[in-house]
This record gives structure tokens, sequence and C-alpha cells, in this order.
């Protein structure tokens, strides 16, 4: 049995993926060091807040950001001495990359790389686990595997190819125990409010029109985070350094038929809540990821079904509908 570990620190500790992450490790008795560029959020997006929440571990904050605190970031790090370092902070949003693509080379690359530069130095971490996306890949045809060459049609995809490549520089010269995972379409309790699965529910809430871009024909795999939490985990602690590992379901669903099945399942009228139109530049009509690396080799497996995922974000918005009418609806931009 892998002993766990006794501290982490988690990059983008304020994001979706790096809060519910965070939950999934104190639940689990871990010293989480957490850091993001932003104040800590209203607590229904931070799962680690939540009153529910199995809080065994103990969870340190401190606001750094990426592009300006670099040197603080690893001195931070220095200091927490802990067994591994998660990254999640990126410039995230792939239709929004072109709008200002340098914001998304300056975070996804050069601020990465200022960082990776420090850390690379530290002896004592047993691995580095960097969260990147299957964008990489561009658009695909059938399964995609761990060595799927990369081919990025955005900005944002071509900036996190960039700095796994430049990763890969790091571990071939200075054998930096860097480990990489690339998740299908994450969901769940805690996500944003314009992400598709949130976005369908709340839509349908409060009589707004849902924008289904290309009439939804692109297809995805969608999977629960705390599948992807376990799976973050399994890879830093038994991850061979060097190495890719895809987290997916096996279960393709297009986005079209995604939206059929919540409004089905909140007894809403599809035909009513849906307008149609156009595609968004560079999107990518499907990328189907093989996980039988991350199942074959690490013993992992998804337990959570797409029905009961979304059963649980609908409760999720449901229980805190009051407080989410107070946040943002839209993605807002952040240089």
């Amino acid at each position: 049995m892998v002993e766990l570990p006794k501290k982490i620190a988690v990059l983008g500790s304020n994001s979706f993926s790096g809060s519910s992450f965070i939950a999934y490790c104190l639940s689990l008795g871990m010293e989480v060091l957490g850091m993001s560029r932003s104040r800590q959020l209203p607590a229904v997006f931070l799962p680690y807040k939540w009153e529910n929440a199995k809080k065994s571990g103990s969870f340190k904050f401190e606001k750094l950001d990426l592009n300006h605190d670099p040197d603080k970031i690893a001195d931070a790090i220095c200091s927490f001495y802990p067994d591994y370092v998660v990254n999640f902070a990126a410039q995230a949003m792939v239709a929004q990359s072109w709008e200002h693509p340098e914001h998304w080379y300056q975070t996804n690359v050069v601020g990465n790389v200022k960082l990776h530069d420090r850390i690379r130095k530290f002896d004592f971490l047993k691995k580095y686990v960097h969260v990147s996306t299957p964008e990489v890949y561009g658009n695909c045809t059938g399964q995609v595997t761990e060595s799927t060459p990369f081919n990025p049609s955005t900005p944002y995809a071509a900036s996190r190819a960039a700095c796994d490549l430049h990763l890969h520089t790091f571990f071939n010269q200075y054998k930096f125990p860097v480990v990489f995972t690339r998740a299908a379409n994450v969901y769940g309790s805690g996500q944003q409010l314009y992400r598709i699965i949130p976005r369908t529910i709340f839509c349908i809430k409060i009589g707004k029109k849902l924008q289904l871009h290309g009439a939804g024909h692109s297809t995805r795999s969608f999977i629960h985070i705390g599948d992807v939490a376990a799976a973050t985990l399994k890879v830093a602690q038994q991850g061979i350094a060097g190495d890719t590992y895809h987290i997916s379901t096996d279960l393709h669903i297009s986005i079209r038929a995604l939206v059929e099945l919540i409004c089905k399942m909140m007894k809403a009228d599809f035909t009513k809540l849906v307008e149609i139109v156009d595609d968004r530049p560079g999107k990518d009509a499907a990328y189907l990821l093989n996980s039988d690396k991350l199942r074959k080799q690490l013993n992992w497996k998804d337990h959570i079904s797409l029905k009961d995922g979304i059963g649980e974000t609908i409760d999720w918005i449901n229980d805190n509908f009051e407080e989410l009418k107070k946040q943002p609806f839209e993605y807002i931009h952040k240089e």
C-alpha cells in the first residue's frame, strides 16, 4: 500500500479543480498549502470550505500570482517542504484566448517557466504534477493516447502545449520529476456557472436561453471532479516521472445529447431552452481520451456515472440557488 503524503502544495487553489482536489486531500488528513492569484472566492465555489466537507487535514492559503510572484511562490514551497506540488494554475478558456493571446502565453508559458526554473532545484520534491489539457491534441479522430502528437488549434491550446514541451526539456536535462495529467471535460458541484453543465442547469432554473454553439455536435467525455481528484493523487504518488496520464471515462456524448439529458432530468423543454449559434473559432470537433494507461498501470477507475454526477450538480445549484444568483454568470477575463 502506498503511503499517503504528509504535505502537498497546490497552485491554482481557487480554481474548480484545485479547490476540489484540496478538499479531497484534506479528507485524507493531509497538510495542504494552497496558492492562487485571486483572493479566496465565495465559499459556494470552494469545496474545501463546505460544511459537509471532511477536513481531518490542515489548510493554509497564500495569495500569490504566478506572473508577479514566482520567487515568492518558490519560497513558500521551499518553506512548506511538501512531498508533492500539483499545479492547476493556468489562464483557461479556449474561445477568449483569441482576444488577448499574449495573456495566455504570459501565464501559461512565461510565468510557469520562471517558477519551474526555481523549483527544479528543490531536491525534496518527490513529484511535480503539471495539470495539462487534451486541447493540446487539437481535432482528433478515434481514441487519443498519451503518445498522440500535439496539434493545437487555439492560442490557449498552443500555450499549454508550449509549457508541456518546456517541462519535458527540464525532465531530460535536469531529471525534474514532472508528471502530466490530461483530463476529459471535468464537472461537478462548485464549478463556475459559465461551464456547460452548471450553465445548462442554471439557464433552466432562471428561464434563460442557452446558446448551443455549432448545434452542439462536438463530442466530449465528461468526468466527475471526484474521480479526477483521486486520479491526480494517484499520479502524484505512483506516476512515472516524465510520463503523461489521461483521466477520462469511456462514455462519449455530444454537447447536444448532454443538454438533452439535463433537460430530461429537470423536466425542461429542450426546444424552448436552446438557441443555435455559430461554432467558436478553432473549436475541436472531438477528443476522446484513452485512459487505459492510468487504469492498468496505477489501478485507477472512475466511480461516478454521468447521470449521478449531474444529479449531484443539480442538487448543489438548488441548495445554493440564492447565493449563486448573486455570482457572475459569464466568464470574466483576468489578465
